[in-house]
């Protein structure tokens, strides 16, 4: 077994540069997860710097502007296919600023975003999964999730939130509920946006150089950085419990905010393209219509 240093050399190997992102970051299905072996700084496919990034990355968005209208369109003629982004990582990672670089390529008349923070009352009086089920992407839509139903794992793993032996049983409903999503039609684009310990420290140092982005700090961020190990641990037993065959979890180097940028938006991309939605055809007469409105 290769150790740490050959598998992050691995990932930077020329040849995988224009390998299929959906099998060169996708966790394997059934091993064991070692976040340490995943380099946070590497950028293992794609363009090669910040400035060729930002070009590609535009270039994509035009790209997923157009499956994306595709997709809706075809709703409209009963195509019951959709797409769910989801984003998890630490804070600073970098979700919100994924969703602004890539999301905002796309019309916001097909979107359905979500930003799930902690439960309110009445989402706590119902199953975990019930105010996920609420916002659910509808035919023809692109979800894109902030944080998900992986925080009843996560956070409620790791501050004891809830007994253990029920964790233990939400792995494997989270797991029946993306099969059965994935059935009626979703595609799931599970997506960890890694980033290291000391790259944490430099976003939350660079808040704090920024009035404009205090809004963002909290003081006890500093203080959640105590329980840094506990969160690589709850996220290494979900990520090997709920990456499956119909619903993969994708690991993201972060480090670099471009690469994450491109890296999201080229899966999204290749999803797409493999749904291959297509524009519906016209259910009346078009020569008539125009010979009508040229009378008139």
């Amino acid at each position: 077994m290769p150790d740490k240093d050959d598998r992050r050399k691995s990932r930077k190997s020329p040849k995988s540069r224009k390998a299929d992102l959906r099998e060169l970051l996708r966790v394997p299905h059934g091993e064991a997860v070692d976040l340490s072996s995943y380099d946070t700084g590497s950028v293992p496919a794609g363009p090669r710097d910040k400035a060729e990034g930002r070009s590609v990355t535009a270039r994509i968005g035009e790209h997923l502007a157009d499956l994306q209208e595709r997709l809706f369109a075809a709703s409209t003629a009963g195509d019951r296919r959709r797409v769910l982004l989801v984003l998890q990582g630490m804070d600073t990672s970098g979700k919100g600023g994924t969703i602004k670089h890539v999301i905002g390529f796309c019309n916001p008349s097909g979107c359905r975003v979500r930003a799930f923070q902690a439960p309110t009352a009445e989402e706590r009086a119902h199953h975990f999964l019930w105010r996920v089920e609420q916002s659910l992407p509808h035919p023809g839509e692109l979800g894109i999730f902030d944080r998900s139903h992986y925080e009843d794992v996560l956070v409620a793993r790791v501050r004891e939130l809830a007994p253990r032996d029920e964790i233990e049983r939400r792995y494997d409903e989270i797991n029946r509920f993306e099969k059965a999503l994935t059935d009626d039609g979703t595609r799931l684009i599970k997506c960890f946006l890694h980033i290291s310990y000391e790259e944490q420290r430099r976003r939350l140092l660079k808040r704090l150089d920024r009035p404009d982005k205090h809004w963002k700090f909290n003081p006890s961020d500093i203080d959640d950085r105590a329980l840094w190990p506990a969160f690589q641990e709850a996220y290494e037993i979900a990520l090997e419990r709920c990456s499956t065959p119909y619903a993969p979890w994708y690991v993201i180097p972060s480090d670099h905010k471009w690469f994450r940028n491109w890296t999201v938006g080229r899966l999204l991309l290749e999803h797409l393209r493999a749904l291959d939605p297509q524009y519906p055809k016209a259910d009346f007469d078009i020569d008539e219509c125009r010979t009508r409105l040229r009378a008139r």
